[in-house]
């Protein structure tokens, strides 16, 4: 039962992710809607946002992070990481990039 319960969140939640970044250009206020209702989804069924659509939260602000509310950068200085600076509040967010040795 609970099970089944996270796995109807998680697809709640990608659909949402799936709806805000088509609609992020024209109408950003629904994107940031979807964003708000995944992240509220999440909470009450208390699982995690998946890694893949957790980066497409602004960490400070809580906005939605599409192509027209932000912008990603790779740098190479110190440790190699993307760089993605929300236009809501201006917060930058690195992601490492991680080295696989093989």
């Amino acid at each position: 039962m609970r099970d089944d319960n996270r796995r109807i969140a998680t697809e709640r939640i990608r659909i949402l992710f799936n709806l805000a970044e088509k609609c992020h250009v024209s109408h950003p206020d629904h994107a940031q809607r979807y964003a708000t209702l995944a992240r509220k989804i999440a909470s009450r069924n208390r699982i995690h946002i998946p890694r893949d659509l957790k980066h497409r939260i602004c960490p400070a602000c809580k906005g939605y992070l599409g192509a027209a509310t932000s912008h990603i950068r790779i740098r190479q200085t110190r440790e190699p990481h993307i760089a993605v600076t929300c236009h809501h509040c201006g917060h930058i967010t690195r992601i490492p990039l991680r080295r696989r040795t093989t």
